[in-house]
């Protein structure tokens, strides 16, 4: 019984561990972005710039100024967020499915590492219909990011502050989604 009890709690460590390392990961990420981006002359890893298809001797066009400082805002930071969260979920599975498959692992750490398993599947498909029911109310974008007992919530306002009726709209479509309550809901808007 005492072995039972270590894997299932190295199992549910790991899995607390991934997420928090993502959620860790999504928010300095987001911050070193935003401190890199303006300082004059910095560059993002993957950032790419088109070349002009003038022949030698030619003058190029005029280049507009690059504005780096919506490298991570927009649809940029959501899409980097996305992949961020799924990089740790995808992570936290395979840790998952690594104990369940253990030659000398029990039924019940099996068990359990599917609940696991099933639970983050739910988490990414309560997260997709949140992102999609808050894009249709008519905000440019949005990401969520699931945990047990809350979710965080980031949306594009555009160039607007996130008003208390937005808040209320998008605190209405997570508490649906979930079944969590208000206190276990965050709504940031993306600046």
């Amino acid at each position: 019984m005492s072995a039972r009890l270590k894997r299932n709690a190295v199992v549910v460590t790991m899995a607390v561990l991934v997420c928090a390392a993502a959620a860790l990961n999504w928010k300095y990420a987001g911050q070193e972005a935003q401190e890199g981006a303006r300082d004059a002359g910095t560059k993002i890893l993957g950032e790419a710039a088109l070349v002009s298809g003038t022949e030698d001797g030619e003058d190029a066009p005029a280049a507009a100024p690059e504005d780096e400082t919506g490298v991570y805002t927009g649809s940029d930071y959501f899409a980097s967020a996305r992949l961020t969260r799924q990089q740790a979920r995808d992570s936290a599975i395979t840790l998952l499915q690594e104990a369940a498959a253990q030659e000398n692992a029990d039924t019940a750490v099996a068990n359990e590492a599917s609940e696991g398993i099933q639970a983050l599947a739910s988490f990414t498909l309560k997260e997709a219909q949140i992102e999609n029911l808050v894009t249709a109310k008519g905000y440019a974008d949005c990401v969520a990011f699931m945990g047990e007992d809350s979710i965080s919530v980031v949306v594009s306002t555009g160039e607007r502050e996130l008003t208390g009726e937005d808040v209320a709209k998008i605190t209405d479509i997570a508490m649906s989604e979930t079944g969590y309550g208000a206190a276990g809901i965050k709504i940031m808007a993306a600046n």
